[in-house]
C-alpha cells in the first residue's frame, strides 16, 4: 500500500446514486414501475400525510413523476398526490431501497437512522413528580 492510498479510498464517492440510477433505468427498460423506499426525517421533502413509521414509498416511474433528477446527493421530482402537484426532495442517504413494483427485484441500502435524543438527565424528585403528574380525574370516589 502506498501512502496516498488511504486518502484516495476515503474520498471515493458513494456508489449508491449510480446504483439507484442503474436500477431505475433497468425498471424503465423492461416496463417495470420503479418504487423508491425512503426514510423520512426533517431533511426529506415529501407529503407528510403519506409517511408511515418514518417511511414513504414513492413511484418514480415516468407516468407518475415529472422532472426526475437523480444526482449524487439528491433525488428531486414533481408528483401529484390527490391531484395536487408537489415538489419532492430526497437525500440519497435516505434511500432505503429501489425496486420493481411488479416483481420486487431491486436493491436495498443501509440507512443510518439517528437515535432519538436521550431524555433530560435532571432527576425528578418524588415531590416534583407528584405536582407535575397531578391531573384531576373525571372519576368520583364512591363509598
Amino acid at each position: 500500500m502506498q501512502i496516498g492510498d488511504e486518502a484516495q479510498r476515503t474520498s471515493v464517492p458513494s456508489t449508491k446514486p449510480y446504483l439507484i440510477r442503474a436500477l431505475h433505468e433497468w425498471c424503465i427498460d423492461f416496463g417495470f414501475t420503479p418504487y423508491l423506499s425512503v426514510f423520512v426525517d426533517e431533511t426529506v421533502q415529501v407529503p407528510i400525510e403519506y409517511v408511515r413509521k418514518d417511511e414513504i414509498v414513492l413511484n418514480i416511474g415516468p407516468t407518475a413523476c415529472q422532472e426526475l433528477l437523480i444526482d449524487n446527493e439528491w433525488i428531486s421530482f414533481k408528483a401529484r398526490f390527490n391531484g395536487i402537484s408537489k415538489e419532492l426532495l430526497v437525500p440519497i442517504t435516505h434511500v432505503m431501497a429501489i425496486y420493481s413494483k411488479e416483481n420486487s427485484q431491486g436493491m436495498s441500502f443501509p440507512v443510518h437512522i439517528p437515535e432519538t435524543k436521550p431524555e433530560s438527565s435532571t432527576k425528578v424528585t418524588k415531590e416534583n413528580q407528584d405536582t407535575t403528574n397531578k391531573v384531576k380525574s373525571h372519576l368520583k370516589l364512591v363509598k
